[in-house]
Order: structure tokens, then sequence, then C-alpha cells
């Protein structure tokens, strides 16, 4: 039987839009799938593949730029920063890894086997060296290693080399302050964290950018300090030549403002330089000015005797038996140093001849409460806040722990530590009318170049009455006039002072030695308008070990070379009187 024609027509069209149906719907559902792909991937997805894109050609590394400078009073730079270039790699980019790392080691100076090591880690960026010297890099930069690059960075610089390195200290490689000034001031100094970005060339190199650096100096802050680098210089150069003359352990030398508490030098032996500090032992680092304590020995002896002067109990010309050179306490006899023999000497005598059996007569009729509470009056057995990491507190006893023998080996200066800067303040008081001074390091902080604050003197309590300050600065004249401390005297200016020489405790027998001693001396100048106090200390010298033989030289070469230096006019110096009539 025949389909009719128009029929088997209807049919065909039929399937066809039938077919049309299923092959929209296909692609619908395929278009569907692929609108969602793209949104799972713009949308959800963005900021994981957009990361990840960016890993493949841009690297961030944040450094610190812009650290502030350090000054010395008369805005003379003590440390600054210079311009360097660190080394660092793409360890996916290095194809010929033991080649790169064979030549990288050779002109950095490193162990190949360290570097090979960083070429082999599956990250996209280690640093091979920072702030690298400036011909490796430039060796390297003419070698065009794959996947080596360089950033610009600065690095810490002391242009004046060793000068007051304890006191300015140090930065490690990301300029953390790491000792002195540095780490002190180190919230100040810091400069700006800087975000630098890294993008890869066509070989697949990353390239510094400072695109998106932030401005390194917005913000920029300096420590001015209360050194002057004259003075320092000064103090360093004769305090390293004494160390080496008499072929000692080491030594110390600070001067000071004792009204304003200024320090104007902080010098130590041996020194080193902070521009490679990792060259030096570790104790070299160390500022023995504020971080050590010592048994000071005779150079304590003026504060025995301030304490009685103030308290009412004695005068200058009071006069005290000495015991022809031999005092017993107790089941213990005490000499005289190099066996001298004094009978009856005045107060003023006891100091001048610094005798010991006289300042334990002395401390006697102060008895023990009255002179502990001086001790500490005079800023002993605490921290007095010296602007300095590390500063100790020294070491006093209590009253309770003090044995038969303590208040007469107190009294010239044994069993009691004290620190070199705590001395200098004590003396200070005794200089300045009576008033013990902070000791001061920082002048002024500056900020983008302009003046923010500045540090003034602060006095931390009162002491002695001026008069009593009178009278101990002529019984301090006599030891450099007439007693121990000659060689501390200066032509044209009266000077004030006292020697000590202070036997050190043998760590393996934990009596005092009869080889090892601390030969000191400190006094100040003009004596009766002071402008410096001077402690010189010299730890284990040879040959000769007294305080007035060793240590008063060199004060006296500082004072007298600072003092032409201020202009301080002297009774010698010619003044032209002008006739204006």
């Amino acid at each position: 039987m025949r389909k009719n024609p128009s029929q088997s027509h209807r049919t065909s069209v039929q399937a066809v839009k039938s077919r049309l149906a299923l092959i929209s719907l296909m692609l619908s559902a395929a278009g569907l799938v692929l609108v969602g792909r793209l949104v799972h991937l713009q949308i959800i997805q963005h900021d994981r593949l957009l990361a990840q894109s960016e890993k493949q050609y841009l690297r961030s590394v944040e450094i610190t730029s812009g650290r502030g400078n350090i000054y010395d009073r008369n805005r003379n730079q003590l440390a600054t920063n210079i311009q360097v270039e660190s080394v660092y790699a793409d360890p996916k980019s290095v194809v010929e890894k033991t080649t790169t790392a064979r030549i990288l080691a050779r002109v950095l100076g490193l162990n190949p086997s360290a570097v090979l090591k960083k070429l082999k880690s599956n990250r996209h960026f280690v640093w091979i060296k920072r702030k690298s010297e400036l011909n490796a890099v430039e060796n390297l930069k003419q070698l065009d290693l794959v996947g080596v690059g360089f950033i610009a960075e600065t690095k810490r610089y002391y242009p004046k080399r060793k000068l007051a390195a304890s006191t300015l200290g140090f930065v490690g490689l990301d300029n953390q302050g790491l000792a002195g000034i540095e780490h002190f001031h180190h919230a100040v100094l810091k400069g700006n964290p800087q975000r630098t970005v890294l993008e890869k060339d066509a070989r697949g190199r990353f390239l510094w950018t400072t695109a998106h650096a932030q401005d390194i100096n917005r913000g920029k802050q300096d420590v001015v300090l209360a050194l002057d680098e004259v003075i320092q210089f000064i103090a360093e150069r004769e305090l390293s030549r004494q160390v080496k003359e008499y072929q000692a352990k080491s030594g110390l030398a600070i001067v000071m403002d004792p009204f304003t508490g200024a320090v104007y030098a902080m010098a130590s032996a041996p020194e080193f330089n902070p521009n490679n500090y990792a060259a030096y032992p570790s104790h070299i680092w160390r500022n023995d000015a504020v971080a050590s304590a010592y048994e000071p020995g005779s150079i304590f002896k003026p504060i025995v005797a301030a304490a009685s002067i103030q308290e009412g109990l004695a005068g200058p010309d009071d006069i005290f038996f000495c015991e022809n050179g031999s005092f017993k306490i107790g089941t213990s006899r005490i000499g005289e140093a190099s066996n001298h023999q004094f009978g009856w000497l005045t107060l003023r005598n006891i100091i001048a001849k610094s005798s010991n059996i006289g300042a334990i007569k002395i401390a006697q009729i102060l008895g023990k409460r009255r002179f502990f509470d001086y001790i500490q009056k005079f800023g002993f057995g605490r921290k007095l806040g010296v602007d300095l990491p590390g500063e100790a507190s020294g070491s006093v006893k209590g009253i309770k722990q003090w044995s038969g023998l303590s208040l007469a080996s107190m009294s010239f200066g044994h069993e009691i530590s004290v620190t070199p800067i705590q001395m200098v303040s004590a003396i200070s008081a005794i200089a300045n009318g009576g008033v013990l001074i902070r000791p001061r390091l920082t002048h002024a902080i500056l900020k983008n170049g302009v003046l923010d604050r500045t540090f003034e003197p602060e006095g931390i309590q009162t002491v002695l009455s001026e008069e009593t300050s009178r009278q101990m600065i002529n019984i301090l004249k006599s030891v450099v006039k007439t007693g121990t401390g000659a060689k501390a005297a200066i032509p044209g200016f009266e000077v004030a002072g006292k020697t000590g020489t202070a036997q050190k405790i043998d760590p393996k027998t934990h009596t005092y030695s009869q080889t090892k001693y601390l030969a000191s001396f400190i006094g100040f100048v003009p004596a009766d308008a002071p402008r410096l106090v001077i402690l010189v200390m010299i730890d284990e010298p040879q040959k000769l070990y007294w305080g007035g033989e060793v240590a008063a030289p060199v004060f006296q070469k500082i004072a007298r070379k600072t003092l032409r230096y201020l202009l301080i006019p002297s009774s010698l110096d010619e003044v032209l009187v002008l006739d204006r009539a």
C-alpha cells in the first residue's frame, strides 16, 4: 500500500525539527556549562588564580631603608647609610645549578655547597648574599647568569671607623640595631619598610623595580649625640697609647660635663670597627663604661669623706691616728698601700696621701647606717637610667649582709662594685655643688632634618650642700698639688681628683690577687669652675700599676688637649685689655 506523499513529507520535517531541538538543547547545555565554568574561574576563584598567575612573573620582597643618621653634638656624621646591592636567585629559572653555584661562590666568597643547596630549593626566590661588595656585583653582572638578579639596598656605614664604636654599636643585615645607640634608639632610627617588586623578563629573570616602593626618607629621624668627635678622638688615642705602653688587658675613659651630664667621650681599648664587627671577639663589643662593674679602690674614698663632712662629723683639718701603717680589726690586720706608715693625718691628707686606715677611721665615725645611706644617695647600687642598653647597677650589699670587715673594706673601695659611669656621676656631684646628675648620651632627635625634640639636663637628687662641695673640692685639689695625683697636674689650671689602685679578685682562689690591679684616676678641671669630669681606668697594667703613675698621666693629656679644644682659658694665657678711654 503506498504512503501519502504529503504525510511522508510531514514526518520528515518533524524528524528534522526534533534533531534541531536536540542539538539546540545540547548547545544550550554546553553554553551553560561554559558560562558556569567562566563564572567559577573569573569570580569564585579569581583571587586564587590571580595570585598563582602573579607567582609566575612577580615577586615582592620587603627590605628596610632610610635608617636615620647618628651625629655628634656638632652635627658631624658618625653613622649613615650607603647604597649597596644584594644578590638573589630564582632556583626555578637556574638550569645549570652546579655551574652557577660554583661561579657565585667563587665571586662572592661563599661556600659552594651552601649556594648549591639554595639553588636546589623549590622556592622562586632565595637570597644568595645580602649587601655584597660592589666589585663582586659588577663582576656577576658581566657574567649575565640566568636566574640570578640584584636588588639595591642600603648598608649601615660608620665613616669614622673605630671612633666611639662601643657607644654607637652596630646593626644586623636587616638594619636591626644590635648594640649601643643603634639598639637603644632603634625605634627612632629604624627607617621605613620598603616593598620591592620583582618582575620577570622574557628569559625568566627577575627585574628590580621601584615602581611600588615607598618614599624611604618620609618621616626619617636622626639622633644627635652629646658626644664630641674631637674629644672622643683625643680620649681614644691617649687611652690606647697607655694600654699599649703598659701591656694592659683593657682600658676605658669617660669625659662628662658635671653640670649637664652631657657625655663628651666614652672611650674603650681595645677597639673594634663596627663596619665589620663580626671579625672581632664579642666581648670587645661591650661598653664597659656602663655594662661592667668593678671594685673602685681608692677613688671611692671621697665618698666617705664627703659624707662625714656633710653630716658635720669631721672637717678637712680634723686629725685621725692612722696606726703607723697597721690596723687590727677583729682577727684581721689591714695595712697601707706600698707599706706606708702614717701616724696622725688630717682628713685632707688622708685623701691626699690615700690612707686606707685613715678612710676606715672616717667610716667608723660615720657608722654603717649613714655610710650605707650616702652610698645610695651618690647613685651606687642602682641604674642611673643612662641612654645605652645593658646598663649594670653594680653591687652594694645590704647592711644585714655586711661582715665585721665590710665597713672598713668599703671605705677604701673594696667589697663594693660600681660602674664607671656611676663613679663619674658621683664625683660630678662633688664638683657641681652637690647635685647627682643623670649622665646623658643623647642631645636631640631630628625629624626630616628639623629639630624635633631635645634632651635637657636632669638632676636626680641633691646629695651635698654647696659648702660641703667647696670643702671637698679643696681637699681633692691637694691630691694633685701635694699627694698621689701629681702627674694629673696641668700648667695654668687647678685640678682636683683622686687616684685609685684596686687589687682584683683572683677567680681561682677568690682572694685578692697580688699581681692583678685596676689603676684609675678620676678628677675635674678647672677645679673651682668645673667644665670636665674625666675618669681613666687601666685594667691589669704591667710594669707599674699605681693609679697615680699609670692613669693620672692619661687624665692629664686628655684634659689638657680638651681644654685647649674648648678654648677654656688658663691662668697662663695673656689677656689683652683694650683701653676705650
